[in-house]
């Protein structure tokens, strides 16, 4: 424990002593290594977890649908939870980057759905498939701290989504993360933005409490 938290402080310190886009890129080297070395059989049990938790935390009254992500590279798995979230009557989505643009909008999909091959060889739905408006957006990240800052993969799309989603009314921002992917301190800047909460396969946890 002694040896953690000695090692959690050097990171901080590391971190305070360095530009913020420095200190972004150092923490997702060690977080990425620190997330590739979870066990596939740790891999499905967070999954389902994290689906026996499902969003009862949250009021969903306003929400008929939530955004997830399919899963890329080491990143949490999803899909099990939006599978119980969609036999319970809520509707479905997932994220669709513009490279050109730089934005990032949100096409209906069922969990049962096929999918194309997007930009960054990212998994989403068909072109034919309706936009949608979520009122829940669970975001995928490397990094979270308690103050619900995310650590992402750099190119800002989640940030810039829900800062526009928030103009055009309330939405909740969910992290899906493994629990050792929290770190003391995110380096962030003001463009970037804050989680509502973060789903671990622990529970969730309400930001900045």
């Amino acid at each position: 424990m002694l040896q953690t938290r000695c090692a959690s402080a050097l990171t901080r310190q590391m971190q305070d002593a360095l530009p913020v886009d420095a200190a972004k890129t150092a923490l997702r080297i060690q977080i990425r290594k620190r997330r590739a070395s979870i066990t596939p059989d740790s891999r499905m049990k967070a999954a389902a977890d994290l689906a026996k938790h499902g969003l009862d935390f949250l009021d969903r009254s306003n929400a008929p649908a939530v955004s997830g992500y399919y899963p890329v590279r080491d990143e949490l798995d999803c899909r099990p939870l939006l599978k119980r979230l969609e036999d319970q009557g809520m509707g479905i989505a997932l994220p669709v980057t513009i490279r050109d643009s730089k934005d990032l909008h949100f096409r209906a999909w069922s969990c049962d759905a096929p999918t194309v091959v997007g930009d960054f060889g990212i998994p989403i739905p068909s072109q034919r498939a309706p936009e949608i408006v979520p009122k829940i957006v669970l975001t995928p990240l490397l990094a979270f701290d308690h103050q619900g800052y995310r650590l992402g993969y750099g190119g800002g799309y989640y940030d810039r989504a829900l800062a526009r989603l928030a103009l055009e009314g309330r939405v909740v921002a969910v992290g899906l993360a493994f629990d050792c992917q929290q770190v003391e301190a995110v380096p962030h800047e003001p463009s970037d933005y804050r989680l509502d909460w973060v789903l671990t396969p622990s529970g969730p946890r309400k930001t900045g409490s």
